[in-house]
């Protein structure tokens, strides 16, 4: 896994402070969540809450996860496709950085 930039922080009520980074793995970008400092496994993207509870729609994580409002998850999903765009761009374009 490559970090290459943060897209959100946060501090939850628990006191951990929560960072979404876009990070590069397998000639793919996703999204990868750092509870203070250190990595949580769980999905590349935001995963839609069900049922969504107060204004948390989304969440990220396994064990612990976070919870996200549609903003910070619409935020992180676009960062993560407007990386794989350009990286996708760059490949076609015969850039293999």
């Amino acid at each position: 896994m490559i970090v290459k930039r943060l897209i959100l922080k946060k501090i939850l009520q628990s006191g951990y402070v929560a960072e979404f980074r876009l990070v590069r793995r397998e000639g793919e970008y996703e999204a990868a969540l750092f509870l203070n400092g250190k990595p949580v496994a769980g999905p590349p993207l935001p995963r839609p809450l069900s049922p969504p509870k107060d204004d948390l729609t989304h969440w990220m994580g396994n064990r612990p996860t976070v919870g996200l409002t549609r903003s910070e998850a619409e935020r992180i999903i676009a960062e993560v496709e407007g990386g794989n765009e350009l990286f996708r761009q760059r490949r076609l374009n015969g850039w293999e950085g």
